[in-house]
C-alpha cells in the first residue's frame, strides 16, 4: 500500500510541476473545519512541488473581519478559498471565485467536547443528548455552519430553545474547543475536525445520526487569485486519492469524484 501512495503521489506531483516551473507562495483563506486536514497535507505538498501554501483562517461566514467574505470584500489576496460549501456558493454568484474551479473536499458532522477530566455525558441517544445539555451550566457554538445549526435547528428539536437560551453562547472567530479546555464552557459544539485537534478537551463524539447535520467543504479559485495554476493544483491534490486518507484521520468524510455539490 505504501508503494501505492508514492507512486501516485509522485505522479501528481509530476503533473503539478509541469505546470508550475516556478515555486509560488499560494495563499489560501480557510475555514477551521478543513484547516487540520491542508496542515497535515501541506509539508508533502510543498516537497513535490516546491510552492509554499500560506493558510490564512478566518470562518466561512459571520459579522467579523476574519471572515473569508469579508477579507475578500475589503480586498484581501487569495489563490485559494477552501469553506462551507453554501459559503462558497454565494461567492461564486458573486463572481468572486474562478468559474469551473470549485472543487468538493470533505463532508463534515457536528460533535462535541467538555473540558478535560470532567465529567462526560451519554449523548447516543436524541434523549440523553437533551438531558446532558439541560444539565450543562452553559453550552459553547461556533459563528459558523455548525453553530448556526446548533443554535438555529438542534435545540429546537431537542424541545429545549428556552431552557438553554440563557446559557448557550457564540464563540466568534476561534475555536469552540480552545474555550472549553479553558473552563469558560461546560460543552461545546463544532465540527468534529476543529475539535479533535485541540488539547485540553476530551471529545465526547458525533451527535446522533437522528440529529446530525454534516457540513460539505470546498475549494476554489479566486477571481483575483495572483498564481490561479497553481491554486487549481492544489485543489486537485486536495481531492485526490492519496489525500483522502488524511483527510479521513482528521474526522471528515473525504468526498469521492463524482459528489455533487452540498
Amino acid at each position: 500500500m505504501k508503494r501505492t501512495y508514492r507512486y501516485t503521489a509522485s505522479a501528481l506531483a509530476l503533473t503539478f510541476l509541469s505546470a508550475n516551473a516556478c515555486a509560488q507562495d499560494v495563499k489560501v483563506m480557510i475555514s477551521g473545519g478543513f484547516k487540520a486536514a491542508l496542515e497535515k497535507l501541506a509539508p508533502e505538498y510543498e516537497h513535490q512541488t516546491g510552492d509554499k501554501i500560506v493558510i490564512i483562517p478566518g470562518p466561512s461566514m459571520g459579522t467579523t473581519p476574519q471572515a473569508i467574505p469579508n477579507r475578500l470584500a475589503r480586498g484581501e489576496k487569495a489563490d485559494v478559498v477552501i469553506m462551507v460549501g453554501d459559503a462558497l456558493e454565494k461567492l461564486e454568484k458573486a463572481s468572486q471565485t474562478q468559474p469551473g474551479s470549485r472543487t468538493e473536499l470533505a463532508d463534515s458532522p457536528v460533535g462535541m467536547v467538555v473540558k478535560k477530566g470532567a465529567d462526560v455525558p451519554d449523548i447516543s441517544s436524541e434523549a440523553t443528548l437533551r438531558n446532558a445539555l439541560l444539565q450543562a451550566s452553559s453550552i459553547a457554538y461556533s459563528d459558523s455552519a455548525s453553530g448556526r445549526y446548533v443554535s438555529q435547528a438542534l435545540f429546537k428539536k431537542l424541545g429545549i430553545e428556552k431552557e438553554v437560551a440563557g446559557k448557550a453562547t457564540k464563540v466568534e472567530r476561534i475555536p469552540v474547543a480552545s474555550e472549553v479546555a479553558k473552563g469558560k464552557y461546560a460543552v461545546g459544539f463544532q465540527q468534529v475536525s476543529e475539535l479533535l485537534p485541540v488539547q485540553g478537551v476530551t471529545f465526547i463524539g458525533k451527535i446522533p445520526d437522528s440529529l446530525q447535520y454534516i457540513t460539505r467543504f470546498a475549494g476554489a479559485v479566486t477571481r483575483h487569485a495572483e498564481h490561479p495554476a497553481e491554486g487549481k493544483a492544489l485543489l486537485t491534490y486536495l481531492a485526490s486519492p492519496p489525500s483522502r486518507a488524511v483527510i479521513k484521520e482528521t474526522g471528515m468524510i473525504p468526498v469521492t469524484s463524482g459528489d455533487t455539490a452540498r
